[in-house]
């Protein structure tokens, strides 16, 4: 008995710390006992604190303990929203897709688009300061691509939508851009007597970015190229679109078109 009897004391010292152990969270957690809207405020004024971190916990608790409720629903977005304003893309944009799916027709769905595009505009920054210095052939516009992509989807599903107007500026920002990256492109290849990639990407812009103030110099480059290629029709009829659209040109000076120029502004 005197063997046993230590035995058993040590077992239900353990079992004691073990079940304090397994209790200390729910009696530390502030939370414990508040109701889906205090949450939520409490998530909310962190937030507006920038206390981003500490907002996404509490959204975390409000989607755990109240899973049903619109509260939740609106934690998903929160939740994004704070992972941009983070510098979290990824995270960002798995809340973001999350909620799309659960909820496509939410009242605030357009926001979710919005949002998405807004971190992938975030995103494109890099891209984006790229064309000041002026050293693009390397940089990958994916990012603008697909911010451009989320806008036109938030403004043709949703033309009424209170983020319609500033999508709208957000992608002809990035048309701009996007132009003045194959521009750089074309005269990259051009530099470096790849006269045909150099041609082949002016006619893309061509194609793509219509309606962008690059489609000028993009003429001018396939003018050039083909010439140099011995292409006299291609040469000709690229000629014959540039003077009617743009009489007054210097493109086809190699000095002007390939001049420090702000041609790479896309605004």
């Amino acid at each position: 008995m005197n063997k046993i009897l230590p035995r058993f004391i040590v077992s239900a010292v353990l079992a004691g710390l073990l079940a304090a152990c397994a209790s200390t969270p729910d009696e530390q957690d502030e939370t414990r006992g508040w109701t889906a809207e205090k949450i939520f405020t409490e998530a909310k004024a962190e937030q507006e604190s920038r206390n981003f971190d500490r907002s996404n916990k509490l959204f975390e608790k409000l989607e755990a303990r109240f899973p049903y409720g619109r509260h939740a629903q609106q934690a998903q977005i929160e939740t994004a929203y704070n992972h941009y304003k983070n510098q979290e893309p990824l995270l960002a944009f798995a809340a973001i897709d999350r909620f799309i799916k659960q909820y496509p027709a939410h009242p605030n769905i357009d926001y979710a688009y919005y949002l998405k595009g807004l971190v992938n505009f975030n995103e494109a920054q890099g891209f984006l300061s790229s064309l000041i210095k002026q050293d693009m052939s390397e940089r990958d516009p994916k990012a603008a691509r697909e911010s451009f992509d989320t806008f036109r989807q938030l403004v043709t599903r949703f033309p009424d939508s209170k983020y319609a107007a500033d999508s709208t500026v957000r992608m002809g920002y990035l048309v701009g851009a996007l132009a003045s990256h194959e521009l750089h492109v074309a005269k990259y290849y051009y530099n470096r007597g790849a006269f045909l990639a150099a041609a082949n990407r002016g006619k893309y812009l061509l194609e793509t970015y219509s309606s962008t103030k690059q489609v000028e110099p993009a003429l001018g480059i396939m003018a050039l190229a083909y010439d140099k290629l011995g292409l006299i029709e291609l040469r000709d009829d690229a000629k014959k679109v540039l003077f009617k659209n743009y009489p007054q040109t210097t493109v086809l000076d190699e000095s002007s078109l390939f001049s420090d120029a702000d041609w790479w502004k896309p605004w």
